[in-house]
């Protein structure tokens, strides 16, 4: 008798055992879902060759990721869905080349900073004047892209005839190009590597404006995911500590 209870207590552990083993080898294993744009070069954009997002805040957001111990899985999404896929439960993280403010810092939570900037102004390549402020465009039809901070500035500066919203970079120097727009607001590094590739033709980054709004880009997770937070600015500090992420900012040229 007491060898067969302790072989019933011993098979008895096993059953109540044999489901926990595979929920904390999931748990280890846990994916996070990364929001990322297709339209951030360098920072996010689709690669038409491996149909894939790649850019700076992809291999940031994979490197910060490995270092806490999570496999990603980038999702594509439009700049101005990022954080209502975020607090949607869409996506766990936000990798894009979104500034912290403090509106979005009531909304969502943001990790340590992995690279700050400001704003960039452009102009057509033929317009001759040195633009060092908005100030000097009073009057004139400006544009910006939906979802970002620089759309707001515009409009609250409130001495524009018009400010236009665009859905991207790309549409906005379009119009700016083709005369329909004097001047467009958005982040200095993209739009410097994308002139600098020739992708945007026939408008220009003016090398004397002055960027009032120099904010940092960070990972961004749902309000209240205080564990996960802690765990991504812990892998943040270790990649910068170990030159991983100076390297992904030297690979990308920014």
């Amino acid at each position: 008798m007491p060898s067969f209870t302790r072989r019933f207590a011993l098979a008895a552990c096993a059953t109540a055992l044999a489901p926990l083993a595979p929920l904390a080898h999931a748990q280890g294993a846990r994916t996070l879902k990364i929001g990322a744009t297709a339209t951030g070069i360098p920072f996010t954009f689709l690669d038409v060759k491996s149909n894939t997002i790649q850019g700076m805040m992809v291999d940031t957001a994979t490197a910060v990721a490995k270092a806490a111990g999570y496999q990603v899985e980038v999702q594509q999404t439009v700049f101005s869905a990022l954080i209502p896929s975020l607090t949607g439960n869409k996506i766990d993280v936000i990798s894009a080349a979104m500034l912290k403010t403090a509106a979005r810092a009531e909304v969502v939570d943001f990790s340590s900073p992995v690279y700050s900037y400001g704003e960039g102004l452009i102009v057509k390549a033929e317009d001759p004047k040195a633009y060092t402020s908005l100030d000097e465009l009073k009057g004139e039809i400006v544009g910006a892209q939906v979802g970002t901070v620089f759309l707001d500035m515009l409009n609250k500066k409130g001495i524009f005839k018009e400010v236009r919203s665009y859905d991207s970079v790309a549409d906005m120097t379009r119009d700016l190009a083709l005369g329909r727009i004097k001047a467009g607001l958005g982040d200095q590094p993209i739009m410097a590597y994308q002139i600098q590739q020739n992708t945007f033709k026939g408008i220009k980054l003016v090398a004397g404006y002055q960027p009032v709004n120099v904010g940092d880009v960070c990972l961004v997770v749902r309000k209240g995911d205080a564990e996960l937070l802690a765990s991504l600015n812990k892998a943040i500090a270790a990649v910068k500590a170990d030159g991983t992420l100076a390297a992904i900012v030297k690979k990308w040229g920014i």
